[in-house]
């Protein structure tokens, strides 16, 4: 990676070379898994999931250890699948923090080489009145990188009502996914409903529960099956 903090230009990549060679999966990562699947199994309430939404809900829960997600996580239908080919196409990942992008970018470095971006990049370095630096950072850069992202939101509601509005009014386009998980209790249920009745593709988590951790896992999960499926 160029450094622990994004630029405009988006995080570093491995040569492809590099990216074909390296092991996707760490053992301990495996085991995990199976230890999730086995504690979901005896739960119930996760077979009407999709193969690959039961891939996201699996690393949710692996980067969160609360099993208790489950019954929160709303898939649009097809977003999963849709997402999957964006990303395998390249797609530029957007995230609303440092610390989501910096999750993120070294599975995109491993597999499709996505460029990863955070929109503090493109915040003020004061809050306007009345508006959040993430709200502003996330219309600034929506207007530069233009249609077609996976766009994460695990801290601001105020950047996920941003990115609603401007794709509601026609100003910028759809992206291809929307993985919306703002966490905290001012603004974040109100958002959480928006991004609902949005009619875009769209991964959500229920409730007051999300955080950088649970977008990046959910966006890690469509990278890795996607790359394992590209291997296949």
């Amino acid at each position: 990676m160029a450094g622990v903090w994004p630029t405009r230009q988006g995080w570093g990549t491995l040569p492809a070379s590099a990216r074909r060679s390296h092991p996707i999966d760490h053992p301990i990562f495996t085991e995990s898994i199976r230890r999730i699947r086995a504690q979901l199994e005896a739960r119930g309430g996760a077979e009407e999931l999709t193969p690959l939404e039961r891939d996201v809900l699996e690393r949710c829960i692996h980067s969160s250890g609360d099993l208790t997600i489950a019954p929160d996580l709303r898939f649009s239908p097809g977003a999963c699948g849709a997402a999957l080919a964006a990303l395998a196409a390249g797609a530029p990942i957007l995230t609303d923090t440092a610390m989501a992008a910096a999750a993120v970018a070294p599975m995109a470095a491993r597999t499709f080489a996505n460029p990863v971006h955070c929109v503090l990049a493109w915040a003020p370095p004061q809050a306007p009145a009345a508006s959040t630096r993430t709200a502003v950072g996330m219309e600034r850069a929506l207007a530069e990188l233009g249609g077609g992202l996976v766009v994460l939101v695990g801290s601001a509601p105020t950047a996920l009502e941003r990115l609603l509005e401007r794709v509601a009014s026609g100003a910028v386009p759809a992206p291809a996914l929307v993985i919306g998980m703002p966490v905290g209790f001012v603004g974040v249920a109100e958002s959480k409903r928006k991004l609902a009745a949005s009619g875009l593709a769209q991964v959500r988590l229920e409730g007051s529960k999300g955080g950088a951790a649970l977008v990046a896992a959910a966006c890690n999960a469509l990278l890795r099956a996607g790359w394992l499926q590209a291997a296949s």
